[in-house]
């Protein structure tokens, strides 16, 4: 696919811009199907591309546009006065509602772009007991997301809160403006036909995830020379590999991330065994979490560190019985764009598309076999695991080397130096 010359899409206007990525996360991201409802949540700074959004869903036939705003200063005001008791509440009849929206058939949007900081210097129990409680009330709706019952999808906006952490040694303009960029081009609609640029990328990965679904491996070793990784992650019986689109539970084949780079799924709860370094820093709820360390023993987490954010990591990892073991395992090469960017985006959605990335919690029932239609005690007959978070940390680089196990234990390379061989 041929691509704008630089210059070219340079001279393209700001809106004009933002129009083509709102084009492509209502066709591409959604497929938004004529007559559906949009459930959108953005915060307040998105609200240019929250607009462009909303047009190009009513043109494809949206019955209604329902946009949900967060504002980091509201959410300040909150750790900062309100009462003990606000942060063992979160409102389950707002969650109801939307998770009757999604049973109804309406389809979800994600704008991401808040501060990755926000909650830094917050205290972080009342960080943890917000996040639990929202993660109790939020469960219905995101049991029908980690299903992929319904069409939905994350797209990012820049904000200067954002900028200003990825880009800190620019004046604030020069920030946002550089941010933007790098969403642009890392979103792939910086070419002459972005939605045919989108198909082609679809493509791409559906070959690399037919691959690893014919070999059928027994479980994934990720390791790095200088020893600081030497992990074994087993996948779950009747795994299925996914990446790019997928076909939700209503039939509507969607993009669920723009960006994408990764090939993912379901790791054996009980089989990661090994030692395994993030080779990136983790943004989680507003608090920063660096060189993370753990150390899995027959699929538990029995030791974790970290240089910055020890006590978020302990905390978010005892969230519940499942917080301490993977929900998915995912191999991205290094040479994607987001990678060769160099900018560390401090936002999963990008991070995780920069480097194989392991995640903790909640499994995709997706990923296995008939697995959208099995019980919770089926499906962790199976090995997947159960949990109210699912967050991933990016493992991966331009050092890292993966193999593939067979069941007796014999390997075939898939990566070395970060990339596919």
């Amino acid at each position: 696919m041929s691509s704008l010359p630089s210059d070219a899409f340079a001279a393209l206007s700001f809106d004009q811009k933002l129009d083509r990525l709102a084009e492509v996360a209502i066709r591409i991201g959604l497929n938004l199907r004529e007559g559906q409802e949009l459930v959108l949540t953005a915060p307040t700074d998105a609200l240019p591309l929250v607009r462009r959004i909303t047009e190009h869903a009513y043109k494809a036939g949206a019955k209604l546009v329902t946009v949900f705003y967060s504002d980091d200063a509201t959410t300040i005001a909150r750790f900062q006065h309100a009462p003990d008791a606000s942060f063992d509440y979160a409102p389950q009849w707002l969650q109801d509602a939307i998770a009757t929206a999604f049973r109804s058939g309406a389809a979800r949007m994600a704008i991401t772009g808040a501060n990755p900081a926000l909650l830094a210097q917050q205290d972080p129990s009342k960080v943890s007991r917000a996040n639990i409680a929202a993660s109790k009330a939020s469960k219905p709706a995101m049991e029908l997301i980690t299903r992929h019952e319904i069409n939905w999808t994350i797209v990012a906006a820049a904000t200067p809160s954002w900028a200003a952490l990825v880009f800190p040694n620019d004046p604030p303009e020069l920030a946002l403006g550089r941010l933007w960029d790098a969403i642009f081009a890392t979103s792939r609609i910086t070419s002459a036909d972005p939605v045919a640029q989108w198909k082609e990328h679809g493509a791409n990965l559906k070959k690399r995830v037919d691959f690893l679904n014919n070999k059928r491996f027994h479980s994934l070793r990720f390791y790095t020379p200088d020893g600081t990784t030497d992990l074994t992650v087993g996948l779950a019986d009747q795994h299925l590999w996914a990446g790019g689109g997928t076909t939700a539970g209503n039939g509507v084949y969607c993009q669920p991330n723009i960006p994408t780079e990764e090939c993912f799924t379901t790791p054996h709860k009980d089989r990661v065994n090994g030692v395994v370094t993030a080779s990136k820093p983790l943004s989680h709820q507003g608090t920063l979490i660096e060189n993370i360390r753990c150390t899995f023993k027959d699929g538990k987490i029995v030791e974790a560190t970290a240089t910055k954010g020890q006590e978020a990591i302990n905390k978010l990892i005892s969230t519940d019985d499942g917080a301490r073991r993977l929900g998915e395992v995912a191999l991205v090469p290094h040479n994607s764009p987001i990678a060769q960017s160099g900018i560390l985006f401090w936002n999963t959605l990008f991070d995780e598309n920069a480097a194989s990335h392991i995640a903790l919690g909640q499994a995709y029932s997706t990923c296995l076999i008939g697995g959208e239609k099995m019980s919770n005690e089926e499906l962790a007959k199976l090995g997947a695991n159960e949990s109210l978070i699912h967050v991933d940390w990016m493992i991966g680089g331009p050092t890292m080397n993966v193999d593939g196990l067979a069941a007796d234990g014999s390997a075939e390379p898939l990566m070395r130096a970060g990339d596919w061989v």
